[in-house]
């Protein structure tokens, strides 16, 4: 085995093979993710004084006051010629293991992400709410940064953004962009959005919506005339729409109701499949765009049952269900039959959709 490489050898090799994640575990040998799949490096395991010394290399001064204290760190860092990355350390067993994320070196079109252009449209909206949703590692951050980055080409706006950590940096273009971190430049999320219609913002972009006092903020100021992009942790549109009204009690949820049917004006939710046949992987799409059936069926708790069968009968407004989106990515030959059906919401209709129902799986189409 291979002693331990430097930090900068480790990020090199990281940006150079097109990893997403660098896992340093005590213990283990690094790991790198590399198209969902995490890979062990052929080195030797690494040890409780070599993570130690990492973080150390690796953490904010700002930080380093309690790291004594602290077991868990999320941070960015930038290194010249490497790239920006997010990290996260935490400590397992008295000992510090730390998650390395790459990060995009810029904004990426919707075309270079391979992104549906409905999600153009809907930024074009002078104010709202739009979500973007998707487990971990499922690339909403680059979503929202090709968003933000398309407001910054296309219109003169000013962009206040509140990030835990900033990933992504946006030059200014047509627009200004002023990016806040949490824990430096403001407290949290909730006292980010507290204070920031005081900043004559016409787009807020807030990293994530977890706490209802966030929520409610964002809520609030996509109602008064911005335009607000956050992510949330949610599988599809529907269980977005349901996890927000549970965020409050039953009789608040009215109230909540007409909020959303005002100002919701889409549900961007991702997965990313295997590249067939290559590196690399897809995305799958579900888009909820906030038309007047959909408005109808947020405010109404006995039509909201119907939110599905709305998205699902709305490629006229670009609107699409994972299972369409899927279903395309297979028909185009970008992923394979396979690894469609282990995604897909329903194995049946996606077999009926594509001919197949009895047999065995047949090769992706030309």
């Amino acid at each position: 085995m291979e002693a331990i490489p430097s930090l900068d050898e480790l990020l090199s090799k990281l940006v150079t093979i097109g990893g997403s994640d660098l896992h340093l575990k005590v213990g283990s040998p690094p790991a790198y993710r590399i198209d969902g799949v995490l890979h062990l490096a052929e080195l030797q395991p690494l040890t409780a004084e070599h993570t130690s010394e990492l973080l150390d290399r690796l953490l904010p001064e700002h930080l380093k006051e309690s790291a004594d204290q602290e077991t868990d760190f999320d941070f960015a860092y930038g290194r010249s010629g490497l790239g920006r990355f997010r990290v996260n350390s935490y400590r397992q067993r008295g000992s510090v293991n730390i998650v390395v994320r790459a990060v995009a070196p810029s904004s990426q079109t919707f075309v270079e992400l391979g992104l549906p252009e409905t999600i153009a449209n809907v930024c074009d909206e002078p104010d709202g709410l739009i979500l973007v949703t998707g487990p971990t590692g499922s690339g909403k951050t680059t979503t929202c940064a090709a968003m933000i980055d398309h407001i910054n080409t296309t219109r003169r706006a000013n962009i206040i953004t509140i990030e835990d950590p900033i990933e992504v940096l946006h030059k200014d273009k047509r627009s200004i962009v002023s990016q806040r971190e949490v824990g430096v430049d403001t407290e949290s999320f909730a006292a980010g959005m507290r204070s920031i219609l005081r900043q004559d913002p016409n787009v807020i972009y807030v990293g994530e919506l977890r706490h209802p006092d966030a929520l409610e903020a964002a809520l609030i100021a996509a109602e008064t005339g911005h335009l607000v992009i956050s992510t949330m942790y949610t599988i599809d549109a529907v269980e977005t729409v349901h996890r927000i009204l549970d965020t409050y009690p039953p009789y608040q949820q009215r109230r909540v109701r007409q909020m959303l049917g005002t100002s919701l004006r889409g549900v961007i939710s991702q997965r990313l499949l295997p590249r067939n046949e290559g590196q690399g992987r897809v995305p799958a799409v579900e888009i909820m765009v906030g038309t007047e059936g959909i408005r109808e069926r947020l405010v109404d708790p006995e039509k909201m049952g119907e939110l599905f069968e709305q998205i699902a009968e709305g490629a006229f407004y670009g609107m699409q269900t994972f299972d369409q989106a899927i279903t395309a990515r297979y028909d185009a030959g970008e992923v394979s039959f396979s690894d469609a059906l282990m995604h897909v919401t329903s194995p049946r209709d996606f077999k009926i959709a594509t001919g197949v129902m009895t047999g065995a799986p047949p090769s992706a189409p030309t």
